[in-house]
């Protein structure tokens, strides 16, 4: 960028500034033990010259301009010297004005609570700059019709069979080649095998060559997880098989908790966990984090690594835990058109039916493991529905999100629905449609003539299965009709404080 004396100012730098200084001067003028018994009214023309010599100088220095021209080294030095001229500046002023008697401690205060607001502000900007900046873009689908494995299969001779079978216990336990071999036909020439954590050696594989591919680096290792799952994706052809490992978050955790005494080891864990689990999902660290340790020992839950494979356009054909590791054996059903880089932080924005069929925005505090959302037909499948419409075992649930279920602080957030006038109050509730596809087209039909609510009429009446919960909502909805929606809201809004309070109802 051309240096220019005069430019137009990014206002929002300018009114950060303005608000700084603010909040400065009231902080300094209000704790700091001055002499006078009325500072508000000795230093009111002092602290406006000190705005004002604070504003000019960081507008001559640049400082205001976007952050796209400014690196932090740069925008540090001028933040650096466009402070030290003000204090110079200011202390001129003290200096011509001895008989006003202005503190130099006040000035130095002053100063330096707003140069260390600056450079909290500073780093910020550039740390959300920084988060903006990511190396991992969008992936798009290649274009292909239906593929077929382009060769036909040879197997291996005994001698070869042996040959390959030692080379892989150099790393794989003989249970995780039994596990394989009952899948998957290990000893082929279309089935390739690696153990590596470099993209490359999956990107330079003929496409369509094999149908089988396996690698035994466990996805720990590597950075990258989904554009390696996309890769793998578009090297297989149709129904082509993807083996992977991944050391599950319970033997991590397990293992810290046995290396130490009980009470240091829970601490270490605590910190292992906000390191490793926490600002790898949120925005402004995700990209700080994989920066600082390229993606190694990572920590990945079985949903995290199952989710991840259903949103690269895999199914999952079987999984088992073996010794410390995870084996997942997926095959490749579509490509999605785009894979785009996902952050999960404290709140989510879920897909939910609404009022005449149109999806909304539903806003809950995060409860389960990332790429969760994409494994509900699988749960569904493999561990069918318990009491109360639930999933058996719903391995997609953290223990935090338990806590938080069973006391209703995940519902919190539906406040947001509920004043953007997506919900109501009392209603039938928010779901997804998959679980919509679940109910007969009856309840369909008067689901989608009235708004979900915070309040479902499940708490009306307990029911178990999904077929009670259906005639629980049929029953609503169904009073709604004949009485009018807003006496039906009040029945049941008394019936379902009557179950919460003293029957209580808890959230599972």
């Amino acid at each position: 960028m051309r240096f220019r004396l005069f430019y137009k100012p990014y206002w929002n730098y300018l009114i950060a500034d303005v608000l700084a200084l603010v909040l400065s001067v009231v902080v300094v003028l209000w704790w700091f033990p001055l002499s006078t018994e009325i500072p508000f009214q000795k230093y009111d023309i002092f602290a406006v010259v000190f705005s004002f010599v604070w504003l000019l100088c960081s507008y001559f220095s640049h400082r205001y301009v976007p952050v796209k021209y400014m690196k932090m080294g740069k925008d540090l030095r001028r933040l650096l010297v466009s402070a030290l001229v003000t204090f110079g500046v200011m202390y001129g002023y003290m200096w011509m004005l001895a008989k006003a008697q202005f503190s130099i401690w006040v000035l130095l205060t002053i100063w330096l609570v707003m140069l260390a607001i600056s450079l909290i502000y500073l780093v910020f900007k550039h740390a959300y700059r920084y988060a903006l900046n990511i190396e991992d873009q969008a992936l798009e689908a290649p274009t292909r019709g239906t593929q077929s494995v382009i060769k036909q299969p040879k197997f291996y001779a005994d001698d070869e069979k042996e040959a390959l079978r030692n080379s892989i216990l150099e790393f794989a336990t003989p249970a995780a080649i039994a596990f394989l071999e009952k899948h998957i036909t290990l000893y082929s020439s279309n089935t390739f095998t690696l153990r590596s954590t470099e993209l490359y050696n999956i990107q330079k594989l003929r496409t369509y060559r094999y149908d089988t591919l396996v690698n035994f680096m466990p996805l720990n290792q590597i950075r990258g997880v989904n554009k390696l799952f996309a890769t793998v994706n578009d090297k297989l052809p149709d129904d082509g098989l993807w083996v992977c490992c991944y050391e599950p978050q319970s033997v991590t955790k397990r293992n810290i908790l046995n290396r130490y005494p009980k009470v240091i080891s829970w601490l270490y864990y605590i910190a292992f966990f906000l390191y490793k689990r926490v600002l790898p999902k949120l925005f402004m660290t995700s990209r700080f984090y994989f920066d600082i340790t390229e993606g190694k020992d990572r920590v990945l839950s079985k949903a995290e690594v199952l989710g991840r494979l259903c949103y690269c356009g895999f199914e999952i054909v079987d999984e088992r835990k073996i010794g410390d590791l995870n084996y997942v054996i997926a095959r490749r059903k579509f490509r999605p058109k785009l894979i785009e880089r996902r952050v999960y932080g404290m709140f989510v924005k879920l897909n939910r039916v609404g009022k005449n069929g149109k999806q909304f925005k539903f806003y809950k505090l995060r409860t389960m493991h990332p790429y969760s959302e994409f494994l509900q037909e699988y749960i569904y499948q493999r561990y069918s529905l318990q009491e109360g419409g639930k999933f058996n075992h719903d391995i997609r649930v953290t223990t935090l999100g338990r806590f938080a279920r069973k006391y209703w602080l995940d519902e919190l957030p539906m406040i947001i629905n509920l004043l953007k006038g997506d919900m109501k109050l009392v209603g039938v509730r928010p779901i997804s449609q998959h679980y919509f596809s679940l109910y007969s087209k009856e309840l369909q039909e008067k689901r989608i003539c009235h708004k979900p609510g915070m309040l479902p009429p499940f708490y009306a009446d307990m029911p178990q299965t999904l077929e009670e919960i259906e005639a629980s909502e049929m029953r609503y909805l169904t009073m709604c009709e004949e009485k009018g929606t807003q006496i039906a809201d009040f029945v049941y809004f008394w019936r379902i404080f009557y179950t919460i309070i003293f029957k209580r109802a808890r959230s599972h």
